[in-house]
């Protein structure tokens, strides 16, 4: 049965058009300019009809399984299933979730002990049909951690796994290269004093040796399964060359202009964190997002680790750098779409899966009106 959408502002990829837009059996079918007069046609009031939103990275996941320090959730379903609608009240229709393989510090193993456990929730939802939107599987590989090869190993050729990231949190670099600002975040999780200098401390040693390591060990297990690779917080040049040279396509998160410039050359897409948009900055002192922007250096945006924060920052940046809303809006549809190989979502286009998101800006937050997954409501 076909569902004609009409009196909507259709974000297409060259511009917003007020339109119609007709699905059917899970496709959009057809896709024009001014009102439909067909019988049973929806009206939608002026809203916006945009592609449903591609998440390639985001924490919450595990928000849900530690809501607390020190607190696992007994019950690893529903946490994923209070999770995925999370990520359909922001609109997203098709999410990658992170899960943290390998963890900061091996004296605070508590994500190598829900790692199994999240790739299990996410499985189990996917197979039984409970989740409200579609659920890839991210993982986000800690090379700093000495355990990692042997946490990542048993789900490394797992169908949904869609994305791997090569990350070194090892304190001093990349992201934390200011280890200063990384004291005033561990002073934040209650870690002060003494006792963060000693966790330092351990961390820079075992890190950087267990980097070295890990690093062509993680890049053989991902090419050889043909799994794209993303290298994550690049701080310089040569982190970016360095990237490349394993193969990775996408540098997520850059932290300095220097680094994106040098993807950009290099080929690599780059991703930038939308709670950094909103926010005005970044919280661990990296290059502002608006900034990537204005120097068309952003090829898409992350929730990371705030869902609401992508539509809050595609309307942001039509202010500032003042990006078209359909250019903006590309950052969280089509562009991520194209970076991850989903060659069948991601724009409003005939024969493409019917993923649409209506909503509307108030005083700029975007209120959601419906979620549309393969055809389907799910809000």
């Amino acid at each position: 049965m076909e569902t004609i959408l009409t009196n909507a502002r259709l974000v297409l990829e060259d511009g917003v058009v007020a339109g119609t837009l007709a699905h059917a059996d899970g496709v959009i079918r057809d896709v024009s300019e001014g009102l439909s007069r067909a019988p049973g046609a929806v009206d939608l009031e002026g809203d916006l009809l945009a592609p449903g939103l591609i998440e390639v990275h985001t924490d919450n996941l595990e928000k849900h399984f530690v809501p607390r320090p020190g607190v696992i959730w007994p019950n690893p379903l529903a946490a994923a299933l209070v999770h995925d609608v999370q990520m359909a009240a922001a609109g997203v229709t098709t999410v990658c979730d992170a899960v943290c393989a390998g963890g900061y510090d091996a004296d605070n193993d508590y994500r190598r002990a829900i790692f199994p456990d999240m790739v299990a929730a996410v499985e189990r939802g996917v197979a039984e049909g409970v989740f409200r939107i579609d659920h890839r599987l991210h993982l986000r590989c800690e090379l700093s951690d000495p355990n990692f090869a042997e946490d990542v190993a048993p789900h490394v050729a797992r169908p949904l796994v869609a994305l791997a990231s090569l990350m070194d949190h090892t304190p001093g670099q990349r992201q934390w290269r200011d280890v200063a600002t990384l004291k005033r975040f561990m002073a934040g999780e209650g870690l002060k004093g003494a006792d963060a200098d000693a966790l330092l401390a351990r961390r820079m040693e075992r890190g950087a040796a267990a980097a070295a390591t890990n690093w062509p060990h993680a890049v053989r297990l991902f090419l050889e399964q043909g799994i794209p690779l993303a290298s994550h917080d690049d701080t310089t040049a040569e982190h970016v060359r360095e990237a490349a040279a394993a193969g990775c396509v996408i540098s997520e998160f850059p932290t300095t202009l220097e680094a994106a410039r040098a993807a950009r050359a290099a080929g690599l897409a780059t991703v930038g964190g939308a709670p950094n948009v909103v926010r005005g900055g970044s919280h661990s002192g990296g290059v502002a997002v608006e900034e990537l922007a204005r120097a068309g250096l952003l090829d898409a945006l992350s929730s990371d680790y705030v869902p609401a924060s992508l539509l809050q920052a595609v309307e942001r940046l039509t202010h500032a750098p003042g990006l078209p809303l359909h250019e903006a809006f590309a950052l969280v549809t089509s562009r991520p779409a194209a970076m991850l190989g989903f060659s069948d979502r991601g724009r409003l286009a005939p024969g493409l899966r019917a993923d649409l998101v209506r909503l509307r800006f108030m005083d700029g937050t975007p209120v959601l009106r419906s979620l549309t997954v393969a055809g389907r409501r799910a809000l």
